[in-house]
């Protein structure tokens, strides 16, 4: 009996704390539904706020909706689209947590003839098409008493700029003043000219970059014939300004004395530029000495540690030392504009020295690697080939992009240059602002970021663009851009967004094989030079031994003569198979490395875990 009742006993004690659990569980997943735990196990924290973002959401002084538009009912919506939707709407669900009640998210599924997407159009939403002629929305706009900010189409490969593009349309409608950025270019950034062989741009539209800053600034063109810079502009870009009229010049030499801030795009070739122009510098030299700089026009760096594969006009693939993919070690890690950039393409760039009595702060952006050389731009850029052969490393970093800080003095100190005439207009005739006393010292302290190259930001060369169900979508696959916004931000005043942007990619390089095939390229690279040079030398003794023959021995040759060219042609044959030994070595320590990590990845590791497993089987039954 009391065997009885003890197992009536274990029963309703297991019954009950089956039950007890249960409710545990219960509770413990009420409790839970209404606090949002997250734990963000990437390097960069891609998912996570940046404190970019915090302090901006910390510093709201009025409320935001944010309405989203997401065509949910959608059966036949791509799955990329579906799963990139969702993690949109978990992303706001940060912003609802840090705005403190700031910031509310609503979502709304727009589907056909009903209000949600009436209103969708009303804000100006974009929807794709689909084969089965559904339409398909995902955009969002941000209203905050009465302004408003929309992106009409969240681009699925464009993520890393999610953040940027999210907490930017909250931070405007915040207030109802936007920033001026003056623009001054000889090229058509703004889309106003056609380049029938300059490059492959023509017709009216306007580069990508300039569409972007659109987004945030207004943007003043300002045309060759000014003699002042707008004085409410609060950043002035002087993209490739070749062949800038004194007039110009003064202006922005005033400009920057007042405490304008500039970005300069300085080219030693630009490949967008129309060649019928001729040759011309792409910045007066007496305003880059005012700066303390200098920067050797018609030069460029050639560094193959940040070589760009390309193909030929041949359609081979060569190793250009000319067009520089800077990575990570080439960037300041102590300055916001460039801490977390981490690729650049930079065709055809010149270096930027400072001079040696310069009394201003002069601070690397951009460097080349010590493995470069300063090279003809135009000459070698025709000749690859050439420049490998004639190679010499330099063991010098060059700056590619610098930040100069100080309160600058004047490029000209004689006064304001007379301006030639325009048309019509009598040469005596002056204006009112002729009057005002030119200034010879800075008012206010100023920033100039100069940048030798202008190449960079052509949409070709950091962007890619594919037609997706009818929309035009771009693809950014390195940070130009974002070193154009970030520089344009900090100068602009509002550092904030750059810990937004600066932050990195989903791109995760091997940079170990990287490194390791740049040693391999410099581990060749001098026998090969050596090895090129015997070859051209027994090419021009060939060609000698044929000069020396008269007319009558044209068609024969004595038996010494082919004897000679015998001997050479067999040195030739030797020397090329060597030269062929050379690159095979150069490809097999590539593909060496490549079996080396496939080795690791496939058997080594499943190796090491069985082998593990087995240990730990075994001194689990030795304990039994």
């Amino acid at each position: 009996m009391s065997d009885g009742k003890r197992r009536i006993g274990k029963t309703a004690f297991s019954a009950g704390s089956a039950v007890l659990v249960l409710v545990i569980v219960v509770l413990v997943n009420i409790l839970m539904s209404h606090t949002t735990l997250r734990w963000d196990a990437t390097e960069d924290n891609l998912y996570s706020l940046s404190q970019g973002t915090r302090t901006i959401l910390a510093d709201l002084n009025q409320d935001v909706v944010v309405k989203v538009f997401y065509s949910k009912h959608v059966v036949n919506i791509p799955s990329h689209i579906k799963t990139f939707a969702q993690r949109v709407i978990d992303f706001l669900s940060e912003y609802e947590q840090y705005g403190k009640g700031r910031i509310s998210v609503e979502i709304y599924d727009p589907k056909p003839d009903s209000e949600e997407e009436e209103w969708a159009i009303k804000y100006g939403m974009k929807g794709i098409s689909l084969p089965t002629g559904e339409q398909v929305y995902l955009g969002l706009v941000a209203l905050s008493a009465d302004q408003e900010a929309a992106i009409p189409f969240i681009d699925p490969t464009q993520e890393t700029r999610l953040e940027y593009d999210l907490t930017r349309i909250i931070s405007r409608v915040q207030t109802t003043k936007r920033m001026k950025i003056a623009v001054f270019s000889s090229l058509p950034v703004f889309g106003n000219a056609s380049m029938s062989m300059g490059g492959p741009r023509s017709g009216s539209e306007s580069w990508f970059f300039i569409q972007d800053l659109s987004k945030t600034y207004d943007l003043i063109n300002v045309q060759p014939d000014a003699d002042r810079i707008d004085p409410e502009a609060n950043l002035l870009v002087l993209f490739h300004p070749r062949n800038m009229s004194d007039t110009m010049a003064f202006a922005v030499d005033q400009y920057v004395l007042g405490g304008g801030n500039v970005i300069v795009f300085a080219d030693p070739l630009s490949l967008m530029d129309d060649p019928r122009m001729g040759a011309g510098d792409s910045i007066p030299a007496n305003l880059f000495k005012a700066w303390g700089i200098t920067m050797a026009p018609g030069k460029a760096v050639a560094d193959y540690s940040y070589a760009t594969r390309l193909r030929n006009r041949n359609n081979q693939v060569e190793t250009n030392p000319l067009w520089l993919s800077v990575q990570s070690g080439g960037f300041n890690a102590n300055n916001l504009i460039t801490a977390n950039l981490e690729s650049m393409l930079l065709p055809v760039a010149g270096a930027i020295e400072t001079l040696p009595d310069s009394p201003y702060t002069v601070e690397p952006l951009i460097q080349s690697s010590p493995n470069n050389e300063m090279v003809d731009a135009v000459a070698h850029s025709m000749d690859v080939e050439a420049l490998r052969r004639d190679f010499k490393s330099s063991e010098t970093v060059r700056n590619l992009a610098v930040r100069i800080s100080g309160t600058f003095k004047t490029a000209f100190p004689n006064g304001k240059p007379e301006a030639e005439p325009k048309a019509g207009e009598p040469a005596s005739k002056t204006d009112a602002k002729d009057t005002e006393e030119p200034l010879k010292e800075g008012k206010a302290a100023a920033v100039i970021v100069v940048v030798a190259d202008s190449d960079l930001l052509y949409d070709g060369y950091y962007l890619s663009q594919q037609n997706l169900l009818g929309y035009t979508i771009s693809n950014i696959f390195n940070d130009n851009l974002n070193f154009m916004l970030n520089t344009s931000e900090m100068l602009t005043g509002n550092p904030a967004l750059i810990s937004i942007r600066s932050r990195g990619t989903f791109d995760r390089p091997f940079t170990r094989v990287q490194e390791l095939e740049r040693k391999a390229q410099d581990r060749w690279l001098n026998q090969e030079q050596v090895l090129v040079r015997q070859v051209e030398e027994t090419n021009q003794k060939l060609s000698m031994l044929e000069q020396q023959k008269d007319a009558s021995q044209r068609a024969i040759l004595s038996e010494e003569q082919e004897k000679e060219i015998a001997r050479f042609q067999e040195e030739k044959l030797k020397i090329n198979k060597e030269l062929k030994v050379v690159r095979r070595n150069l490809r097999a320590d590539i593909e060496q490395l490549g079996t080396m990590v496939k080795f690791f990845n496939i058997f080594l590791i499943p190796l090491l875990i069985g082998i593990g497993g087995i240990i730990y089987a075994i001194t689990r039954r030795r304990k039994a």
